[in-house]
């Protein structure tokens, strides 16, 4: 790339007006001096492959995806790591010189480094996890809990089906829960996860029973929209430890920007604070 190319980088979706990675990336590229830009783009499923291929020829150095293209991207991209492979979905992709684009999944690098960096004494192999939901966050989660030595893995969702694919992919660790017994596998679990979208702005209440949960255990919410979401309120009152969801879309980033950019980004609260904003 020559020094006259400014590289461009930005995340697709429908819808994608909500996304808060904008913010973060042009946080990062003003302190770091870097004269690229990060924008969001509106792009609908049948347009997909035309506008991937399209875009590294008008200097995009790469994108994130975002719903519904986290799955039909890894038939569109030339390479795809293994962690994107074990997940079935991807969430970063790197345009490279050649124009192959190649897809990765950082979702669960994200997760697992947001609970570490806010919970540094949280022990993985300390006992079974509760996974609420079954979708492609979900599936980066278990991936990441079983890559880090979490012994089970206790998966409940709204629909059982969608729960015994994931049981299918990832195999003996897991076992599948009824949702209506959601709350009792609480009792058991020493990190508890929910990765649906219920408890967010806009969208139904988490109405599993939370009074399973156990003083100590690690509770964490992927929904950021409250930061605190009911589960992360009644957790803390419970003498749980708990972790936001915002970490993980900022840590998720990191090798994102180092990829396009060429340089390693800092999580800090300025990066929070510009995210939120």
């Amino acid at each position: 790339m020559s020094q006259e190319t400014i590289p461009l980088a930005g995340v697709i979706g429908s819808p994608v007006a909500h996304s808060r990675s904008p913010q973060l990336h042009a946080h990062w590229l003003k302190t770091l001096g870097i004269r690229g830009f990060y924008i969001p783009m509106e792009v609908a499923e049948a347009d997909l492959e035309t506008v991937l291929r399209t875009l590294p020829k008008a200097g995009f150095v790469g994108v994130n995806v975002t719903v519904p293209h986290k799955e039909k991207v890894m038939t569109i991209a030339d390479t795809v790591t293994d962690r994107a492979t074990i997940i079935g979905a991807a969430n970063t992709l790197v345009f490279r010189r050649d124009g192959q684009i190649q897809a990765d999944n950082t979702d669960g690098y994200g997760f697992i480094e947001n609970l570490r960096r806010t919970a540094p004494d949280w022990d993985p192999k300390a006992g079974p996890a509760a996974v609420l939901g079954a979708g492609g966050a979900a599936r980066a989660v278990i991936a990441a809990l079983l890559d880090v030595g979490v012994p089970e893995i206790l998966l409940s969702n709204r629909t059982r089906l969608r729960a015994e694919t994931l049981q299918q992919d990832f195999g003996r660790k897991l076992r599948v829960i009824d949702w209506v017994q959601a709350g009792n596998m609480l009792e058991h679990a020493a990190t508890v996860v929910n990765t649906t979208s219920l408890g967010m702005v806009g969208k139904p209440a988490l109405r599993v029973p939370l009074d399973g949960l156990q003083k100590g255990a690690l509770v964490t919410d992927l929904v950021y929209a409250p930061l605190k979401t009911r589960l992360l309120e009644v957790a803390e009152e419970m003498g749980c430890i708990t972790v936001d969801g915002l970490g993980m879309l900022l840590h998720q980033a990191v090798p994102a920007f180092e990829r396009w950019f060429g340089t390693r980004p800092e999580v800090d609260a300025a990066a929070r604070a510009a995210t939120l904003r």
